[in-house]
């Protein structure tokens, strides 16, 4: 048992614990929004768009969140300027304009390797989070929390039906921007947890599990919060156990979780479809 406690011992354990789980907690609310809007290759893109303007904070001596936050913004202008001028698909937008900032990126971290740890910008580092960071992260979440609580209603109909929004007289444009950089805020948030390549699965993988579990909206934003907490929290305590990647623990347990639902949901699992199946193939023929 005291073998089982061991990771409370420690204070860069219990800040690695107990921020892991805000993290999973906004990146699973906000994976709703990402799920019903179809947003999980604009996630992708921002999750490695940002690596430049981290590479250039740490040059310039600013917060990492600073710079990360301006180039996922840069991003996100620079994929809607192109979509709207050009006839070219977004997904293909979305694949030109975040492989170049990640690969601008890439390169700025080559050319000043003693300046920059490649390794914990990719994969992340929440055992060594800074306490300046940790601030900075629980500023952001803050933030994003009392957005989504305050406008979730509306978010959730311009997520769903634009047009209708739009009818209704919402703010189309500013609910959009508004979705737009509480994904990058919560993106900036993760990083420092999971890096650059796991963001997208943080913000996603919450949101398609619990979609998998309920039709209603406001409780996949519940399940999906809950789930992101929890699956965050206990990966980053597997993780001091297995001496492995926090981020890797944390994703590779949010997929499982998914597995678990694809199969046994209720409703949406693969069980559920064919024993309803089965049961259509045994109803009796309407009578003519």
């Amino acid at each position: 048992m005291n073998h089982l406690l061991e990771p409370f011992r420690y204070d860069y354990m219990l800040t690695a614990l107990w921020v892991s789980a805000l993290i999973g907690a906004v990146c699973g609310l906000l994976s709703g929004f990402v799920t019903l809007k179809g947003w999980s290759l604009l996630g992708d893109a921002l999750s490695h768009a940002v690596v430049p303007g981290v590479a250039l904070a740490y040059l310039a001596g600013l917060p990492f969140s600073v710079g990360a936050f301006t180039s996922g913004l840069l991003a996100a202008a620079a994929m809607s300027f192109v979509k709207l001028k050009t006839p070219v698909r977004e997904d293909a937008v979305i694949g030109v304009v975040f492989t170049a900032f990640f690969a601008f990126g890439i390169l700025l971290i080559s050319l000043y390797p003693t300046e920059l740890d490649l390794k914990s910008i990719i994969f992340g580092n929440i055992l060594a989070i800074a306490p300046e960071d940790v601030v900075q992260l629980v500023a952001i979440s803050v933030v994003c929390l009392l957005v989504i609580a305050l406008k979730w209603r509306d978010l959730l109909l311009f997520s769903f039906d634009p047009n209708q929004a739009r009818t209704l007289g919402l703010p189309v444009r500013r609910l959009h921007l508004t979705l737009l950089l509480l994904l990058s805020a919560t993106t900036v948030a993760a990083l420092q947890a999971v890096g650059a390549v796991l963001v997208v699965a943080m913000l996603i993988t919450p949101g398609a599990t619990a979609y998998l579990l309920t039709d209603r909206f406001g409780k996949l934003l519940l399940i999906g919060s809950a789930l992101g907490a929890v699956t965050a929290f206990a990966g980053a305590y597997a993780s001091y156990f297995l001496d492995g990647a926090t981020g890797g623990c944390i994703v590779v347990l949010q997929t499982f979780c998914f597995l678990i639902a694809l199969v046994f949901a209720p409703k949406h699992g693969l069980l559920a479809s064919r024993r309803a199946r089965h049961a259509s193939r045994l109803a009796p023929p309407l009578a003519t």
